[in-house]
């Protein structure tokens, strides 16, 4: 049995408990906040109903809120705090209209009259115009995807429509990329998951695209975002209703690729003036494949070249069901007309069962057959997980203009169990079993944080923001692997007498903790905006792990401290023209699944492995940005990465025909990238969005006695381009379409890819209801083919799965149709949660 043993607990820093405290304490007086009005006419003077209306800082263009325009075509923002803001409207067929800058004091702000003209060559006739954001949204900082009303979402995982997004790609291993760069934070709903590669792959596949209202990429953030995310950041939203009264919605899909993909859903809102009551609970019930076709030549490095040894080939199948339970619920309560209290809790319960097979054939340096044999590998695995949040939000007012205190604590609990049981025979006695292995995982992750920021406005404009946030991490993993006991005259293996098997056993325990606080500075002048921050961070960290390995420390203690700075300009030429330049220091820090030294088996001769010995990786980036009339943009961009984290995959030793997949520490990392983005109205009914980046990224550094430099590197490039189209009569569709170059990263070498899906809806019932049928990667040609190359190893696979999937679904929205100011607000465990896979 296995017993849980105490963990070692870090102090908390007084200097930074000190500054939470003053904070929490700053004293203020209290007024009443602005109240912003206007309305939305078309040429003829007629009224625009369910216009999206958002309002935007002037300094960065950030949005604030977004509300709908009503019947009349007005709108209202209340407790708009004070500053310069821009208003703009877009409504289909319409083309997207902003506001002269304005500011707000301590009376209600009347802007004036915004008309929307016409989009196309002629107006709209006999066309009804519904509230809808269009599909991807480019903001002065950040590209939007509004998943929320995409017939792409459609009974999709959050891991599909995230992949299809402008500069998003997921390679073969899981990994997922902005723009040709990997190290991405993603945070859903502010907060982090604790997981990287793989185990985040499975936790998006988990999520249900309907949960999704959008997804923000961040390439360059300012220091008001965590340091981790070399890459930037990716931001998912969750769906939160904003009507008054008692509102809901449900939802069921069914799509079909080899095997089904069945997902329903509810969720219910309760809004009175005061409170803010809401839940939702997903069930997902998801059947898919995974096919792997393996090649592997190894060699025997000697000083003036190399020798072929030999060579195997294996081809892997399984089949997966994976359940899912996620739910969510919460309150939010206003103490007074400046105060609001928050709560909220929610869970993701997975059951994931897997059955797979592994034929594999052995050959010597001449050709000639060694030995061959097959396998089977079940893996059961659940991953019950549940994370509460407790937020507060207050505002200060005084005749500068309005200071907000907004505070978090997090407390997050993660389980992990994984049994697994892979049986080898002989491939000539495919009855005839001579080895077993059975594995039984267990992992328990705590993750605690808490968290608070400032905003002080120092003037109409300048403001200042600043915060703290403290966290602490406690992961526990305890592995036990059993083989078949072996008589030690006769060295033969009794395959129902299984016992604990020493070399592959392990537990490995590991506590964090993390203090952070930083200041930034933002200043507007009439063409210029300025923004400047700076970020600190200590870290410290213990790990343990009771199996002694080679070339592993048997436990570490770090303790550093790290500057995190960056900045930001912006000018506007003309009312068409503007340029910003950015600049920042980032981190990655290893995830907790890859110090993990745990063994996961695909088959026999083939395992992935965690790598305690990991070393942050820090980058310096830089990106400039040219803008034409607020959508069309080109970019570059450089960064040099210090240390980068790169997958590897590699014989176990220099005789060794068993491969690990694992992480390790590169020298350096040099980036390059031309990014281009155009929006482009193709006629009235039919609006496209494309994106391209041009990339190169050349690594320094030597792994496995391989080498590499100038020559392991090739330019790159990504191209996605989606279509939206409004027929009218409640019909719309989407059509997507992306490709993605040969890329040459680190060791591997892939070839070119790309994806096209599409897909068509009807509402019903004046829109409360809303039925969609789309098609994912429609010809099949998603399908993974790379080469890694090593001194001593070559690895050609081709990996395929349940890519072609069509579905239909169906949504019906039930309650009270008026809108009201919506107050959700992320929680501060963001950092945390992302990195802690295979706990």
């Amino acid at each position: 049995m296995k017993t849980p043993l105490p963990g070692r607990r870090l102090r908390r820093p007084s200097w930074l408990c000190l500054l939470v405290s003053v904070l929490l304490v700053t004293p203020a007086l209290a007024q009443t906040r602005t109240t912003v009005t206007g309305q939305l006419t078309a040429a003829s003077g007629a009224p625009i109903d369910f216009a999206t209306v958002t309002l935007h800082r002037a300094t960065d263009s950030t949005v604030v809120k977004s509300e709908f325009s009503d019947e009349k075509g007005t709108y209202r923002f209340e407790q708009t705090p004070a500053g310069t803001y821009l208003v703009s409207a877009s409504q289909v067929g319409f083309v997207r209209t902003w506001s002269k800058a304005f500011t707000t004091g301590a009376e209600t702000v009347a802007l004036p009259v915004l008309t929307l003209a016409a989009s196309g060559a002629t107006t709209l006739k006999e066309v009804t115009v519904v509230g809808q954001k269009p599909l991807f949204e480019r903001e002065a900082d950040r590209t939007i995807v509004n998943v929320e009303g995409s017939t792409l979402a459609a009974g999709n995982t959050s891991l599909d429509v995230l992949s299809r997004s402008p500069g998003v790609t997921v390679d073969g291993n899981d990994n997922i990329g902005l723009r040709g760069r990997q190290g991405v934070l993603v945070l859903i709903d502010g907060k982090r998951q604790p997981m990287t590669g793989a185990e985040l792959a499975d936790y998006l596949r988990a999520l249900p695209a309907e949960q999704l209202k959008s997804i923000e990429l961040i390439t360059n953030p300012p220091a008001k975002y965590e340091a981790q995310g070399s890459a930037g950041i990716i931001a998912i939203n969750l769906k939160k209703d904003q009507r008054v009264g008692t509102n809901g919605s449900v939802s069921s899909s069914y799509g079909r690729g080899r095997f089904g993909k069945f997902t329903s859903g509810l969720t219910l809102n309760h809004r009175t003036k005061k409170t803010n009551t809401f839940g939702s609970y997903t069930y997902a019930n998801r059947r898919n494949f995974g096919a792997l076709t393996i090649h592997r030549d190894f060699y025997l490095p000697t000083d003036l070249s190399k020798t072929y040894t030999g060579s195997t080939d294996q081809d892997n199948y399984s089949v997966g069901h994976n359940q899912s339970h996620s739910w969510k619920a919460g309150l939010d309560y206003t103490l007074s007309e400046n105060t609001v209290l928050g709560f909220t809790v929610n869970g993701l319960q997975t059951r994931s069962v897997q059955e797979g097979t592994n034929l594999t054939t052995l050959t010597d340096a001449g050709g000639n057959p060694l030995r061959g044999y097959n396998s089977t590998n079940d893996r059961d695995a659940a991953f019950p997980n549940v994370a509460g949040n407790v937020n507060f939000k207050h505002t200060f007012q005084d005749s500068v203009g309005n200071r907000e205190l907004t505070a978090d604590a997090d407390y997050a609990r993660y389980r992990t169990s994984r049994l697994q049981f892979l049986n080898t025979y002989y491939d000539w006695q495919p009855m005839q079993l001579f080895d077993r292995l059975n594995g039984d995982q267990e992992g328990r992750l705590t993750i605690q944080s808490v968290k608070t920021d400032y905003v002080h406005p120092l003037s109409k404009q300048t403001r200042l923001d600043m915060g703290a946030k403290l966290s602490w991490v406690h992961s526990d993993n305890d592995v036990e692997f059993k083989t078949p006991f072996r008589d030690p005259s006769t060295n033969a293996p009794d395959l129902l007498n299984l016992v604990r098997d020493q070399n592959r056993s392990n537990r490995f325990r590991y506590d964090e903790n993390i203090s952070a606080a930083y200041i930034n500075v933002n200043h507007t002048l009439p063409k210029w905006t300025l923004q400047a921050g700076l970020r600190g961070e200590q870290t410290k960290a213990t790990g343990k792990q009771d199996v002694l390995q080679e070339g592993v420390e048997p436990g570490f203690s770090r303790n550093y401290f790290q500057l995190f700075p960056s900045a930001a300009l912006k000018h506007t030429f003309t009312d068409k023209h503007e340029t910003a330049v950015s600049l920042s220091r980032r981190i990655d820090r290893p995830s907790y699944g890859q110090l993990n030294p745990f063994r996961s088996y695909i088959d026999a001769t083939t395992y992935g492995a965690g790598n305690p010995n990991l070393r942050p990786q820090t980058s310096y980036n830089v990106e400039l940005t040219h803008t034409y009339r607020q959508k069309y943009s080109i970019g570059v961009s450089y960064s040099r990465t210090s240390d980068p984290i790169i997958g590897t995959v590699q014989p176990e030793n220099a005789n060794s025909r068993t491969v690990v997949s694992t992480s390790q520490n590169l020298g350096s990392q040099h980036y390059y990238a031309l990014t281009l983005t155009a929006p482009v109205e193709l006629a009235k009914w039919w609006n496209v969005y494309n994106n391209g980046v041009l990339y190169y990224s050349r690594f320094v550094g030597s792994i496995a006695g391989t080498t590499l430099g100038a020559n392991n590197a090739r330019p790159a490039f990504t191209l996605s381009s989606n279509s939206t189209f409004t027929f009218g009569k409640g019909w719309s569709a989407d059509l997507n379409a992306n490709y993605q170059s040969r890329e040459l990263y680190t060791f591997f070498d892939t070839r070119p890819l790309g994806q096209v899906a599409f897909g068509v809806q009807k509402s019903l019932w004046e829109r409360k209801g809303n039925l969609k049928l789309n098609v994912t990667d429609a010809f099949y040609t998603g399908a993974i083919r790379a080469t890694s190359t090593y001194d001593n190893y070559v690895e050609r696979f081709y990996q395929r799965g349940d890519f072609r999937v069509a579905t239909l679904s169906f949504t019906y929205r039930f309650g009270n149709d008026k809108l009201a100011p919506s107050r959700r607000r992320s929680g501060g465990a963001e950092d945390e949660k992302r990195r802690a896979g295979g706990s």
